[in-house]
């Protein structure tokens, strides 16, 4: 393994304990056994090991879940596959996950929240685009296209922090009882 890949690896596991305002870049260095200038060679400095990290495995969690986007005239069936998307990517990297999750909620002027903001607002243009497309058939969804991408992804990151947690177990209905809940409410 590379010296740019062990301090990746090394600011990841750090940043998804303790949070990436809690770590500093000595500690990275240490954790990777590396310098502070070959950290600096790789990366200029805090936010662009940030930003790295978070550039690598966000595009790989849109790689994989452009498929499970396509519309297909069925919004239960691809909203599921979306939500089994999302919740196998966070059992196969739950240390990544835990770094999204927090960065996302973050306080609004921190670093970290700026870091992760371009790569959230591009899952969100995706589910966007998706209502859009669904609003074709189900007219009642026209116009909530950014208050319903907002609200699953909620949902499914709700659900994510869960199974993270111990609190849930995944199973093969898990999916399809998260999208029944997004999809009908609490009391249907």
């Amino acid at each position: 393994m590379g010296n740019r890949t062990q301090i990746m690896d090394a600011a990841l596991e750090l940043f998804a304990a303790r949070g990436y305002d809690s770590v500093g870049v000595q500690e990275i260095c240490t954790r990777a056994a590396v310098t502070k200038p070959t950290l600096y060679h790789y990366f200029s400095n805090k936010r662009g090991l940030i930003d790295a990290v978070l550039s690598d495995s966000v595009d790989e969690l849109e790689t994989r879940l452009e498929p499970a986007l396509a519309y297909d005239g069925d919004m239960p069936a691809t909203l599921e596959r979306i939500i089994e998307l999302f919740l196998g990517f966070a059992e196969e990297r739950p240390r990544f996950t835990r770094l999204l999750l927090s960065l996302q909620y973050a306080p609004e002027q921190s670093e970290a929240r700026e870091a992760v903001r371009p790569y959230y607002e591009r899952l969100l243009d995706q589910l966007r685009e998706l209502f859009r497309e669904g609003a074709e058939d189900h007219g009642n969804m026209r116009g909530r296209e950014e208050p319903y991408a907002v609200s699953f992804l909620g949902t499914v990151f709700t659900y994510i922090f869960l199974l993270l947690e111990g609190r849930i177990s995944r199973d093969e209905s898990l999916a399809f009882r998260v999208m029944h809940q997004f999809s009908h409410g609490i009391y249907s």
